[in-house]
């Protein structure tokens, strides 16, 4: 393969958890065999959109999106972001019960994360109204009157409090309570045109640096620093701890059943096509 076809585009989210994840790639700690890679950092609906019309080699995917992309990309067994008990939640301004959130206005963070996808399978389709806004918005919004609640995703999980939000329901805890598994948010995916022998390369190379970044946890979590907003060390470090972890170096049986699991239910919610075999490389 040419150096130029080395060359991948890495498209990932410009939050802690993904920068402490690719820290040993981005801070040249790992020995590629030659591959490069360019990072493109990007909110997570971007991203998703980018993947439906295949532009980058690897990306950082919701698992909502996976059904929509599974004919241009393939999961990779390392890179999930999978909320054991926890996950993302419905803030607003004062306490409410779950079920007054029927008919009442969410900011969400994206029409495509898995965070909107769960609550649709909380509360049924089309059974309320939703307003789009860039995720680190969201807190704002609600504080701010603008919608009855908001779909809160990233480290606003650890802050909405800051703003005198209250949390109204944990998406992850309600899935784990109805399936006794982790909720599968997010995971890397890998374009099939580069081939099977590149793609496992490649898969290879992303999980070395997961490791790597585990293997020297405060130097990876200083890095990740920088992308995080309104936390500091101690809450960075609880933040990347809830996301990379060992279902991040690999799915294992439990989170392959998780992801099967919640396109299944939501297939049968009428919300996603059928998605067939998943395949995971690696």
């Amino acid at each position: 393969m040419s150096e130029a076809n080395k060359h991948l585009l890495l498209g990932h989210s410009p939050d802690p958890d993904d920068a402490f994840m690719f820290y040993g790639l981005a801070r040249n700690k790992l020995d590629t065999g030659g591959w490069t890679f360019e990072h493109v950092l990007q909110d997570i609906q971007t991203l998703n959109e980018r993947a439906l019309r295949g532009e980058l080699h690897i990306t950082a995917i919701s698992i909502h999106a996976y059904p929509h992309v599974a004919d241009k990309y393939a999961l990779t067994s390392c890179g999930s972001s999978m909320g054991d008990g926890y996950g993302p939640i419905i803030v607003a301004k004062e306490p409410m019960e779950v079920e007054e959130l029927v008919g009442k206005t969410v900011a969400v963070p994206g029409l495509m994360t898995t965070a909107f996808l769960t609550l649709n399978l909380l509360l049924g389709k089309d059974r309320f109204e939703h307003r789009v806004v860039m995720f680190d918005e969201i807190l704002d919004r609600v504080a701010a009157g603008e919608v009855d609640a908001g779909l809160v995703i990233h480290e606003g999980q650890l802050t909405y409090q800051n703003q005198g939000l209250v949390k109204i329901i944990d998406l992850g805890e309600w899935w784990h309570e109805q399936t006794q598994l982790p909720l599968p948010l997010g995971g890397n995916c890998i374009r099939r045109d580069l081939g099977p022998v590149a793609m496992a390369e490649v898969t290879a190379i992303l999980k070395r640096s997961i490791e790597y970044s585990l293997a020297h946890r405060t130097e990876a979590v200083n890095y990740a620093l920088d992308f995080a907003r309104d936390m500091g060390q101690d809450l960075a470090d609880e933040f990347v701890g809830m996301y990379v972890n060992e279902w991040t170096v690999d799915y294992g049986e439990v989170g392959r059943r998780a992801v099967r699991l919640l396109l299944s239910r939501a297939t049968e919610a009428r919300l996603l096509p059928a998605v067939g075999e998943i395949d995971f490389v690696g």
